[in-house]
């Protein structure tokens, strides 16, 4: 989520002629009714599995304007309490997982990271990333999959564990958010969808090679100090938008069963058209 806050931060939006509000949601997936019935332009941050699926059963028209992050090592990993007898991802089969929403890109990337170890399976419990903490401590469940900023604030406060890394081989590098609005949107407005892929490919470049300019952000959204944002494990932030790197995802969800059939990227991916091109 850093490049939208930063494109916030610097005034980028407004350098391309665009007005962006940002209405924060606990879960992507909480923000879909609204953007499939236009009382919403993009979800930022979106987790792809989610509308990936929803295409599939008919529920949207996705439109990936751009890329947001791709899975780092340290940024999502499964943690145990410090007194747990868990000591590598081989002890955890058949042990309960926190993840944030079930059947989604948590535990598509970790069953792949599982498996590349011979380990597994394990059963997942859906819970909050907010609320993982209290799981662990209160022995709700035996591990949790906990992304940044989350991550960092159960190691600190609880002492726990990482057992096994989420962005490991084979899922290291995998695009795991991104910036998705709808194909009536990005047809009917094609100057601002362009405009607002500007902005956010421009935000994106100073996060992938400044990290001060996310540290300078994260405290505002992310709701912790500047010391914590300046320990934080990062995502990567791709340079530009790429549909081979969107093949893998697919291929993965296809493998896994949570995708019925494959679809090409490329005709879900936007790209800069131009500037003379005027809107309906």
């Amino acid at each position: 989520m850093a490049p939208l806050h930063i494109a916030v931060e610097r005034k980028l939006f407004e350098k391309e002629g665009l007005t962006v509000r940002v209405k924060p949601v606990q879960q992507s997936v909480q923000a879909l009714p609204a953007l499939a019935n236009g009382q919403l332009d993009v979800i930022a941050g979106v987790n792809y599995v989610t509308f990936l699926q929803a295409r599939e059963k008919g529920a949207l028209d996705p439109r990936i304007l751009a890329e947001g992050a791709t899975l780092s090592p340290g940024m999502m990993d499964a943690v145990v309490p410090k007194d747990s007898p868990v000591k590598s991802a081989a002890d955890l089969k058949g042990k309960s997982v926190a993840v944030n929403i079930l059947n989604n890109i948590q535990s598509l990337t970790f069953d792949a990271v599982l498996a590349k170890d011979q380990a597994g399976p394990v059963k997942y419990r859906q819970i909050p990333f907010p609320q993982m903490g209290v799981a662990l401590e209160e022995k709700q469940v035996d591990a949790a999959h906990v992304v940044e900023p989350f991550l960092s604030d159960v190691k600190r406060k609880l002492g726990a564990r990482v057992v096994a890394e989420g962005g490991a081989s084979p899922v290291r590098g995998l695009p795991i958010s991104g910036y998705v609005s709808t194909d009536t949107f990005a047809e009917e407005t094609p100057r601002t969808a362009a405009a607002f892929r500007r902005a956010i490919r421009k935000a994106r470049a100073l996060a992938e090679r400044d990290r001060a300019s996310v540290d300078a952000v994260l405290p505002g959204y992310a709701r912790i100090t500047p010391e914590r944002a300046r320990e934080l494990t990062l995502p990567g932030f791709p340079d530009e938008s790429d549909p081979r790197r969107m093949e893998k995802l697919v291929d993965l969800m296809v493998r896994e069963k949570l995708l019925k059939k494959a679809v090409d990227p490329a005709e879900l991916m936007s790209v800069d058209g131009p500037d003379s091109t005027r809107e309906k």
